[in-house]
């Protein structure tokens, strides 16, 4: 395709994402309108490049063939030396080992392309090519899912909202926990902000009580914001729900109890903000999530588990489409 065709392309799913954003910020698919976009405009700037010499796009493309290779192994020692960062302070569990499991699908494919080099096994080759047609369609996904969440997560909240929903996130002993006490602080900076325009907002702790809690999330995060300062008048408690869908579900009922034509901000981790927003769009919560800093080692362990749930929630539509890719082996087996 010249150079023209690369940009019509782009331009035209630059256009769908647009509409897409402004119909509904809290798509997923928008992540993969903006990936096809950008996609097709960098072919269209190489195209632009290679007219006024072929070495402006040449080189691009020899950086990229050198780069993939070396940031597939920084990726993967990245992602086995931070798996045992997690495991070191949060403890040998299923959820700290996601970065591990990650790392080792990285090398256990690679060294099972190796061993089909230069063989004439066709079953082994078919094997290859299935499995590295489902790994490039979850790649995918997971590009479009971590450029999306990069994207909404730095849309800054302009308009003024009536209520400041803050996520539950477990407690530590009955206590807030950092990671929660990050989600609180992020809600009060949100809350006093809409105060300093003259907005008169509500903050909502969300979070219900688990059986080895003595209190509710919901309390134990009221107490924090009123223990900072918040007047405890301004703060009301949604303390029966379990997960976050339930967060948003039973929060939206209390906002349309007090106002209906409400408009709120949710506030959550940052590695969490797209799924939330997800999950806002189910409940037809009328708000944009925003996302408090996490520490830097725990964010990738738990952005992978924010995608893992992502495709469990999308598993027939995900099944799907790994099948489809994977029949690539068995195609190519036939022939």
């Amino acid at each position: 395709m010249n150079t023209l065709v690369w940009l019509v392309f782009g331009l035209g799913w630059v256009g769908v994402f647009l509409v897409s954003f402004l119909i509904d910020r809290r798509r997923l698919r928008n992540g993969v309108y903006l990936v096809l976009a950008l996609f097709f405009l960098g072919f269209a700037a190489l195209g632009a490049a290679s007219r006024v010499s072929p070495w402006l796009a040449v080189i691009p493309l020899l950086l990229l063939g050198i780069a993939v290779p070396l940031s597939t192994v920084a990726l993967t020692v990245f992602l086995f030396v931070n798996g045992v960062t997690m495991v070191r302070r949060e403890g040998l569990k299923p959820s700290s080992i996601l970065t591990l499991l990650a790392g080792a699908v990285i090398v256990g494919f690679f060294a099972l392309a190796l061993s089909a080099f230069g063989t004439q096994n066709r079953i082994l080759a078919a094997l290859v090519l299935s499995v590295g047609g489902v790994l490039f369609y979850i790649s995918f996904v997971f590009c479009c899912f971590l450029a999306y969440s990069v994207f909404y997560g730095r849309i800054r909240q302009r308009r003024d909202v009536d209520f400041v929903v803050v996520l539950g996130a477990g407690l530590i002993r009955g206590e807030v926990s950092r990671l929660l006490a990050g989600r609180l602080d992020r809600g009060r900076q949100v809350w006093e902000r809409v105060r300093g325009r003259g907005g008169d907002p509500m903050l909502i702790t969300s979070g219900g009580q688990g059986s080895d809690e003595p209190v509710s999330e919901a309390r134990a995060m009221a107490d924090y914001l009123i223990a900072g300062g918040v007047p405890e008048g301004a703060v009301l408690l949604e303390d029966r729900s379990t997960t976050t869908l339930e967060n948003l579900t039973f929060s939206r009922q209390i906002m349309l109890a007090h106002k209906p034509d409400y408009r709120c901000t949710i506030v959550t981790s940052n590695y969490h903000v797209l799924r939330a927003a997800l999950f806002a769009r189910r409940a037809k919560v009328n708000g944009q999530v925003i996302g408090a800093p996490t520490a830097r080692y725990f964010w990738p362990n738990a952005f992978l588990r924010e995608f893992v749930a992502v495709l469990v929630d999308h598993r027939v539509k995900n099944i799907v489409f790994c099948l489809m890719f994977g029949a690539v082996g068995v195609l190519g087996l036939v022939k």
